[in-house]
């Protein structure tokens, strides 16, 4: 299976871009990265993906296994910032490149993340943490490399944050009206949340 999954670290500078749309688009926002399947991953939406390493640190403790950065398929694994805290459509300057990117929604556990970590019940176990990261929007283009600072440059007057938007969509569909607030999160999950409102 043709995955981008785990990755790994990199000093060179990686250039970022808006990549278009998931169905047609050129997969993700990192030039040289891979989208494995174009069809539920990558494109605007989820340009960027981020986790925070010490999110990755507990993991550890609690897999018993090491985690590299990357491992859980992150273009950006952040240290010092709470990223499934952030707010949908709070705004990162990343660097001094020109970077900044928008907090636009969680990451979804699907079967290949699970395969490729190899964990029995991995997506059970993934989604009851609640701690998915978050896909960014790419809303002004430019370079990265590690070591770059993350700047919050903007938070919108809303409580939707990524945590929510994913304990809303998996779990805990009685917070779905919540996440409705955040005008920043995708066309798709606000139609998606207010189908499974008007069945609940």
């Amino acid at each position: 299976m043709r995955t981008g999954i785990h990755k790994v670290p990199t000093a060179q500078t990686v250039a970022v871009r808006a990549p278009g749309p998931m169905h047609g688009g050129l997969g993700s926002g990192l030039v040289g990265d891979v989208i494995g399947n174009h069809k539920v991953h990558g494109g605007d939406d989820q340009a960027v993906y981020a986790y925070a390493r010490e999110d990755l640190d507990a993991w550890q403790t609690v897999l018993q296994r090491e985690l590299t950065n990357g491992m859980f398929g992150e273009n950006i694994t952040t240290f010092g910032a709470e990223v499934s805290a952030a707010l949908i459509g709070e705004r990162w300057q990343v660097g001094g490149n020109g970077v900044v990117l928008e907090v636009s929604a969680p990451r979804i556990p699907c079967t290949t993340f699970a395969g490729a970590m190899g964990e029995r019940g991995w997506i059970k176990t993934f989604t009851k943490a609640a701690k998915p990261g978050a896909y960014l929007r790419v809303l002004s283009p430019g370079t990265v490399q590690a070591g770059d600072a993350i700047s919050v440059i903007h938070r919108p007057d809303h409580a939707v944050t990524v945590a929510l938007v994913f304990r809303a969509e998996t779990l805990e569909p009685e917070l779905l009206p919540q996440i409705l607030a955040a005008d920043a999160l995708p066309e798709e999950a606000k139609e998606m949340a207010r189908r499974r409102i008007g069945s609940l």
